[in-house]
């Protein structure tokens, strides 16, 4: 992997760029498929090779998308997905799983998160993941919008641990959202576990405030690109901003060049101050 992608090492040993794709929403509109599978083509081009997705975007229409967009090019891309809380026991992940790589037309996953808690006991979703893991049709798992207790849970179970257990938790992360920041966020560095951030942009809400467009406007670059650098200062982040159109994918890609200055780090604490305290967990 080149090194102006940032690789993140995950625990097990595999390194997947700090830029990935987000697909939620994507799949939605027939008249907007053409251009969001470019967009998708276009990232893969610029080196933002992993793919995140899930069976809940869509009812399975954003799965569908990304196996069109990645038809023929399965080997350069990192495929994630999730599956739903109510799928997550035994049997039900199992079926999930199916269901998702026939969408996205291929015959394993590279990475598959459970999306979050649900009322499948804990143990027999990772005792799942473990087997579909064991079967080879998943090559790794992880979790998404686990707080710190539930890491606390997951790590007592025996198939969390070690290089081929846990692989990385993810959660909401932006300048808006830094409540991880006091509690979560420095549990899973000191573990290991990169964190992957999903909504980096607050699915645009951000675009428009006047310290990122000071920001950009003296870089040069889009106040997506300097709110996905702020993520990315941090080691062990993945961010994974979704873009439907292409020219947003390559302003996006601009924040792998971009480092913020002390100065405009301070301007940007300033203008979204991080929590005193740890606060629950925030989700979308």
């Amino acid at each position: 992997m080149a090194d102006d992608m940032r690789p993140v090492t995950l625990p097990n040993g595999t390194a997947v760029p700090a830029l990935g794709q987000g697909t939620w929403y994507l799949g939605d509109s027939v008249s907007s498929r053409d251009e969001e599978i470019k967009a998708l083509r276009t990232g893969i081009d610029a080196g933002m090779t992993l793919i995140d997705t899930a069976e809940m975007y869509g009812d399975g229409r954003a799965e569908e998308l990304v196996g069109e967009a990645i038809a023929g090019r399965r080997d350069e891309v990192f495929l994630v997905s999730k599956v739903l809380p109510w799928n997550a026991t035994r049997r039900g992940t199992s079926a999930a799983l199916e269901a998702s790589l026939t969408r996205l037309g291929t015959d394993y996953l590279d990475l598959y998160l459970y999306h979050w808690r649900g009322s499948a006991p804990l143990a027999e979703t990772v005792a799942a993941l473990s087997a579909l893991q064991t079967e080879g049709k998943i090559r790794a798992w992880g979790v998404s919008n686990f707080g710190p207790d539930d890491l606390a849970e997951l790590e007592g179970l025996p198939e969390a641990a070690g290089p081929s257990g846990l692989q990385t938790d993810q959660i909401l992360y932006n300048l808006t959202r830094r409540g991880i920041e006091a509690d979560l966020l420095p549990r899973l560095q000191s573990s290991g576990i990169p964190a992957m951030a999903y909504s980096p942009i607050e699915q645009s809400r951000l675009l428009g405030h006047a310290a990122l467009a000071a920001i950009a406007r003296r870089r040069g670059v889009s106040e997506a690109a300097v709110a996905l650098a702020w993520v990315l200062r941090l080691p062990g982040v993945i961010a994974i901003p979704k873009a439907s159109k292409a020219e947003h994918v390559l302003a996006n890609r601009a924040a792998l060049e971009l480092t913020l200055d002390p100065d405009e780090l301070a301007a940007l604490d300033a203008a979204f101050p991080a929590p005193l305290h740890p606060v629950p967990l925030e989700v979308l």
